[in-house]
This record gives structure tokens, sequence and C-alpha cells, in this order.
């Protein structure tokens, strides 16, 4: 039998223990894409001023036109505070390899969305180089094979360095700059330690990096940068991506595992 008087509904009141209710965050397929889109805007924006801006001649007083190493690195440093406050909110703004391996060995990202934004990230340098090399079919009469004889603004050592630097050269500064890398990374995203300037910080010292260790080996401390690069160029280039494959990487581990040992800890409360 239906209630002749029923009382009017009343809207739940939240509590303040209530707890909030978290919004959806993006898809799988968007951080992925994002993640791609990230390196490519990292890629192109490198290895295009490299190629394109860094030896471009002089002018007709000889005054150099070219931007040279510091445009570079430069360009490094602005295209990763583009694509962290783009695509960072979506993704975190990986777009490397041996950081997204840095930041699930410190406890901040799932070792199963690592491969997949692994795979992501290399998809967007490779798209970045490809789009390089259809542009440079278009280019001077002989650019795009002196560019790819040239390396392709590829990591290496040896005959392949800048600067002539061998091997031991490659691996130290490899692994010592991506740690520290990884390290301010982890030092400025801190969820309760960190800055509003993180995508600042962390393209400035991109930009430190590349100015530091560009005459070396080309700076990598990116295994999808390398692979990028080293798809188009050549023998001698694609002979010496295994140092910029490991090394890398095992900075980028030795900085995740560091900052969760060292700097994670939480005082006592007496």
């Amino acid at each position: 039998m239906s209630d002749p008087r029923p009382d009017k509904p009343v809207e739940p009141t939240d509590l303040d223990h209530t707890p909030p209710q978290e919004p959806d965050g993006p898809s799988t397929a968007a951080t992925l894409v994002a993640e791609a889109f990230g390196t490519l805007l990292l890629v192109l924006g490198v290895i295009s001023t490299a190629l394109f801006a860094a030896n471009f001649g002089t002018s007709d007083n000889g005054t150099s036109l070219g931007v040279g190493f510091v445009g570079v690195s430069l360009a490094v440093g602005i295209t990763v505070i583009a694509g962290a406050y783009a695509f960072g909110p979506i993704s975190g703004g990986h777009f490397n390899p041996a950081v997204t391996l840095g930041l699930a060995a410190a406890g901040r990202f799932p070792w199963k969305g690592v491969l997949p934004y692994i795979i992501a990230q290399i998809v967007g340098g490779l798209i970045a180089t490809t789009l390089i090399v259809l542009i440079g079919l278009f280019g001077p009469d002989g650019w795009l094979g002196d560019a790819q004889d040239g390396g392709f603004a590829s990591n290496g050592f040896g005959e392949a360095s800048p600067g002539g630097f061998g091997l031991g050269a490659a691996i130290i500064v490899e692994v010592l700059f991506t740690a520290l890398f990884v390290l301010v990374i982890l030092g400025v995203t801190h969820a309760t330690r960190g800055s509003n300037f993180a995508g600042l910080a962390i393209g400035l010292t991109l930009v430190l990096i590349h100015l530091a260790i560009i005459p070396i080996d080309n700076a990598s401390v990116n295994p999808a940068r390398s692979i990028a690069t080293a798809v188009y160029g050549g023998g001698l280039a694609l002979s010496q991506l295994w140092v910029f494959l490991v090394f890398p990487i095992v900075g980028g581990l030795i900085a995740g595992f560091s900052y969760r040992a060292l700097f994670d800890g939480t005082a006592k409360k007496r």
C-alpha cells in the first residue's frame, strides 16, 4: 500500500568527511598521443635547428648567420618548456624513455605504463625526423644527401663526435647528465615540495646540459631522440646507437632509485 503523504526528496548534503569526487583523468589513448606529440615537438625543434640553422653560413660582411651550439641548446629547452605546459597536464610530459624509466624507479609512474610510453615517444621522434627528411627533399640540390652523410645530427663518439671525444667520454656524460636531469625533474615535480615553474626549470636544465655536452657527443640524454636521428644518419650512427640507448637509461634509473632512497623519506613524529 502506498504512503498517502510521502516525504519530499531531499538532496544529500556533503559532510566534512565526505571524500571528494575525483574527476576522471585523460584516457590512455590521450596520454600516449600527448607523449608522441610532445616528443615530436622536442625532436623537430632541436634537429631542425641543428640541421637548418646551426651552420647557416655567413653574410656578405662575414657575420655568422648560424645559431651554433647556443641556438641548438636553446631550441631544446624552449621545445621542452612548450611541450611541458601543452602536453604535461595530459601525460605528465616525459618525452624521453630515460625520464619515464627514472620516474618509474622513483615510484612516480607505474611500471606497466613504461613500455606504451616508450613506444609513443619513439614513434613521435621518428615522425619528427621523417618530416625533416620530407622538407629536405625540397631543399637545395644535395642538401639532404649532405645532411645524411654528416650523420643527420646523430649522437656519436670518436670520429662522430663534434670534438673528437671517445667512447668513455660519451658513456660518462650520458650517465651523469641524464641522472642529473632526472633528479631535477623529480625535485621540481614533487607532490608537496615541487614548483609551479617545473616546466621552466626542466627546460632550462636541458639548455644547460646541451651547452655542456654537445661538443662531446651531440648531447643525447634521450634515447628517443637518438633513435630518431640514427635512422637517417647512416651506418656509423646506427652502429654507435647502442651507447645512447643504454647509458641514458642507466642514468635515469640511477637517479630514480637514488631520489627515492635519499629524498623521499619523511621525519618521524615524536
